[in-house]
């Protein structure tokens, strides 16, 4: 008698059958304990679709998603895997419950070489399933748990895990600003540190161990980091552990005494050129002259290139990250960056190498091509899903600012037929009769503002200008003075930034579950500027008169900063590029923003407890801290088509009715810092 057993592969990689036929054993095993340790049987059953080691990423990789299926008297049981790495999984199985009580499940992990799936103790009828899985080394067994705790941890872990990621990165982003600032400021000194800001970052935080993911490198998705994560410098992606070379296009690693790939880079020199598809032909390295003597030599299968190949025959999985560059054109971007060639990075996900083949190239020598096919099931690139989005989007207004903005601003709306509320489209704020403005004193500079010490408004800003030269702000601070009206300097000076409106190619949509969002159809650079937040001014009185709309209120006199982020910041600076923070604060004397009626864009950009815009207090047309601009900028690098969120910055109990009775509204953002009630 055998039996079959069908491995099934289904998770974010691909899809892959693997058949083993099973003798049956007259030996019973039972069911096995806690403490106990099976005999094993290294002998290996059966037909496999090639080597025992593909049998152990094949099955024992088992991550979310992924499920083997025993068939056995017509009926089929999944098996469900909990968490993955290279030869090593947890796996739940069903064992017996008392009647009317929940299935439970027990995780087993595996380590060390799988070779072998058994049965054991099947009977349908009492719903009794359990099944041994042999390895070389170890099998150890967990406690008993429930299904909803296991999801439920698993989540928090992964939900723990991304964080870290996304507060390292806005970590090196920022210090990657600060650093080119001082770059900028002494350009004419030849300093390695002033030149390579990036790299320097990079440094400091290793040393520092700010790094994540720095264990053994990684075999397959690298926990935290998502499909269509952005970079725009290749230090980044190893501070994540997603690809370590800061230089070489092929990353690897020895497993089992064999040299594996983990990762590659697929670079392209203009974005537009690229043609996206599942399919990539990637070409070897090695060979190329390095110097004016030296000539063109055949490429070798060995150390990179071998590694490819190896990943072929063992159908490991390799991650793939694409890189293009892109010139800014004028008016879309940041501001020095109009005509400027900017690379960003791209993960793509997991792709598996089909082929490899050696041809000429056009100096005649050697080199090796291999060809790589993207795992199906797999989430797109936002560019791919912005192509489809585009013949698919129902596009309900063209432009809600009706001409308003620099550029034109859509809605669309792909789950029902509603429209944009109405409302009258503003890109100034509306004072109150009451209130006059007062231009503030200006600087007297006629170039760029490039010398903060000469520069009035810099002074005011602790003596450095707020921005550098690609428009991205450096620092929060609790208030940012930019050149204004009475200023001498040009419209094109370094600290006239957020003044000059929109830059990026936003739009509103409708989202599943709260309401209209903003997102933007560009790559947005961490630190740029994003829009406005545009309304009535009204006293707080006033406000609380208008307690239906209380998502459009925002309090004026808060300092929106994360400090405790910046002064650790600061901290990891080297002791001569530390700054402290401005003394300057906005005072607090009760005025709110009502964009209900009257706004922008701003108006509809949803809250999260985990957002990737933060709110900066701005003054340039006025110098009264009771009023100041509130100004929405990137955190991080935010992906095209990423919705746009910033942290409403409510208190629990402190939202009332007009009679005085607490509100409530529940949170609906789903971040793992969600603390599921808004107000």
């Amino acid at each position: 008698m055998q039996r079959s057993l069908i491995g099934k592969q289904i998770g974010g990689d691909e899809t892959r059958r693997v058949k083993l036929v099973l003798k049956s054993s007259k030996k019973q095993l039972g069911d096995t304990s806690v403490g106990m340790s099976p005999s094993f049987d290294t002998k290996v059953d059966g037909e496999i679709e090639g080597s025992a080691e593909k049998l152990c990423v094949d099955s024992v990789k088992i991550g979310k998603g992924i499920c083997l299926k025993r068939k056995c008297l017509d009926r089929s049981q999944e098996y469900v895997g909990l968490e993955s790495s290279y030869k090593r999984g947890i796996i739940q199985r069903p064992v017996s419950a008392p009647e009317g009580s929940p299935a439970t499940l027990k995780g087993e992990e595996l380590k060390d070489g799988f070779l072998r799936q058994r049965y054991c103790n099947t009977n349908v009828r009492k719903k009794k399933y359990e099944v041994e899985r042999y390895t070389k080394k170890n099998i150890s067994h967990n406690e008993y748990i429930s299904k909803e705790d296991v999801g439920e941890e698993n989540d928090n872990k992964a939900g723990f895990v991304r964080k870290e990621v996304r507060e390292t990165l806005r970590l090196y982003q920022a210090m990657v600003r600060k650093l080119l600032q001082q770059q900028e400021l002494k350009s004419k000194v030849s300093d390695h540190r002033s030149r390579r800001a990036d790299l320097l970052a990079a440094k400091i935080l290793k040393e520092n161990n700010k790094w994540v993911n720095t264990g053994k490198q990684i075999l397959g998705a690298v926990p935290g980091v998502e499909i269509g994560d952005e970079f725009h410098f290749r230090a980044e992606l190893a501070i994540v552990g997603l690809h370590h070379p800061f230089q070489a296009g092929i990353d690897f690693s020895v497993r089992s005494n064999k040299l594996l790939a983990t990762s590659i880079v697929a670079a392209w020199c203009y974005a537009d050129d690229v043609k996206y598809s599942d399919v990539l032909v990637y070409l070897g390295i090695g060979g190329n002259p390095t110097g004016k003597d030296k000539k063109p030599e055949d490429q070798k299968l060995e150390g990179a290139n071998l590694s490819l190949k190896n990943s072929m025959d063992e159908g490991t999985p390799v991650r793939v990250i694409r890189g293009f560059k892109e010139t800014r054109e004028k008016g879309k971007g940041l501001l020095s960056t109009r005509g400027k060639l900017v690379t960003t990075y791209t993960y793509d996900g997991l792709y598996l190498v089909e082929k490899y083949w050696k041809e000429k190239n056009g100096h005649g020598t050697d080199v090796f091509k291999f060809q790589l096919r993207r795992t199906p099931g797999q989430p797109e690139l936002p560019v791919e899903e912005l192509k489809k989005s585009t013949k698919t989007r129902v596009l309900r207004v063209d432009d809600i600012s009706r001409g308003k903005e620099t550029m034109a601003i859509g809605a669309v709306n792909t789950i029902d037929d509603e429209i944009p509320p109405t409302f009258e489209y503003i890109t100034n704020m509306i004072y109150p009769p009451w209130y006059k403005l007062t231009p503030p004193k200006g600087c007297k500079c006629k170039d760029n503002c490039a010398d903060p010490t000469k520069c009035y408004c810099a002074v005011k800003n602790g003596g450095e200008i707020p921005f550098n030269h690609n428009g991205a702000i450096v620092q929060a601070k609790p208030l940012v003075y930019e050149c204004g009206p009475s200023c001498g300097c040009p419209p094109s000076c370094y600290s006239r930034v957020s003044q000059l409106g929109i830059k990026f190619q936003l739009e509103i949509f409708k989202t599943k579950s709260r309401g209209w969002g903003v997102r933007s159809l560009n790559s947005i650079p961490s630190g740029s500027f994003i829009c406005e937040y545009t309304g009535e001014l009204l006293r707080d009185n006033e406000a609380e008169q208008r307690t239906n709309n209380d998502e459009y209120l925002f309090d004026i006199g808060r300092n929106y900063n994360d400090q405790a982020f910046w002064e650790g910041l600061s901290k990891l600076m080297p002791p001569d590029l530390r700054t402290s923070f401005s003394s300057n604060t906005v005072e607090d004397v009760a005025f709110t923003i009502d964009g209900a009626q009257c706004g922008n864009v701003g108006r509809f950009i949803n809250h999260s407890c985990s957002p990737n815009l933060y709110a900066q207090n701005v003054l340039y047309d006025h110098d009264d801290k009771r009023l100041p601009h509130i100004m929405l900028f990137a955190a991080e690098n935010i992906p095209p088509l990423h919705e746009l969120t910033y942290h409403y910055n409510y208190v629990l109990g402190q939202v009332r009715d007009a009679n005085g009775n607490v509100k409530k509204k529940s949170c609906y953002c789903g971040s793992i810092d969600c603390t599921k009630r808004m107000y």
